[in-house]
């Protein structure tokens, strides 16, 4: 049974023979292995193309912008899950990135739509980027969507990493039109939502990116491979200074019950 518009089975990525093993084009061993960076080698698996040194830079700034930020929801998970499962590295990894979402790093991808729909939104009305800005912005509040790369629960001025990473697109000459509908939301969206939100880490990523010709449709790779790094970290470290069970315990004592249980019972989980 057919489902979807799937036709030629072909994939254009990675293909080999007994000597030789090719990635986009290029011989892994000869071209690849000792050549290039790893940021270099994701750009070129992406995109099908290697990088120029100002794109290679821009992702790299990314890639270490959003790696670590410490006792996350997607870290503790993976901790807890390593407590548990102290065999299986590769579940934690996968417990903690799969709590990676659209309030925790998901949002560079719902960001970069939203400046995409801003930037498509100029082209179509011929407007400026402002009133591009006031009407997606605008649309996003009366669906009553959230506005993607914008607040921070910690960081309630600007983001210092989005201020680094904004600035370092402004230094290698990437920053265009994704990065002049970014500003031109910071300059309406308090107004409209009536409360200020300032430009998170999540709405520079794309922001940078996007300016620099990196897909669209793989911005969510990119926190999720960051991630990645860190999680490991954490988990090397959870094999010598355990915590999760810490954690787990933690959640035990600040949580109350609240549900029924018989007359007299009085909950001790310690």
């Amino acid at each position: 049974m057919k489902i979807g518009k799937q036709d030629a089975p072909f994939q254009s990525i990675c293909t080999s023979n007994p000597e030789t093993i090719i990635v986009r084009g290029h011989d892994l061993v000869e071209d690849l292995i000792g050549s290039i960076s790893f940021t270099e080698h994701m750009w070129l698996l992406v995109t099908g193309s290697m990088p120029s040194d100002v794109q290679r830079r821009v992702l790299d700034a990314t890639l270490v912008a959003i790696a670590e930020h410490g006792m996350v929801p997607s870290v503790q998970a993976a901790r807890m899950t390593l407590a548990a499962a102290p065999e299986a590295l590769q579940g934690a990894v996968a417990a903690g990135l799969l709590g990676c979402g659209s309030v925790i790093l998901g949002a560079s991808e719902s960001a970069g739509v939203l400046l995409q729909e801003i930037v498509d939104e100029q082209e179509a009305s011929q407007t400026g980027i402002d009133a591009a800005a006031v009407t997606v912005v605008r649309r996003y509040r009366a669906e009553r969507r959230a506005i993607p790369g914008f607040g921070h629960p910690l960081h309630k001025g600007r983001d210092p990493r989005a201020e680094k990473l904004v600035a370092i697109g402004e230094k290698l000459g990437t920053a265009g039109r994704y990065a002049q509908a970014v500003e031109a939301v910071e300059r309406c969206v308090a107004e409209i939502v009536g409360k200020p939100l300032m430009m998170n880490v999540s709405g520079a990523i794309p922001c940078v990116l996007l300016d620099a010709g990196f897909p669209l449709k793989a911005l969510k790779g990119v926190p999720l491979l960051a991630r990645t790094a860190s999680l490991v970290a954490h988990l090397m470290e959870e094999q010598t200074r355990s915590i999760g069970f810490i954690l787990s315990r933690g959640a035990a004592e600040v949580i109350a019950y609240d549900g029924l249980a018989p007359v007299g019972f009085v909950p001790d989980e310690n």
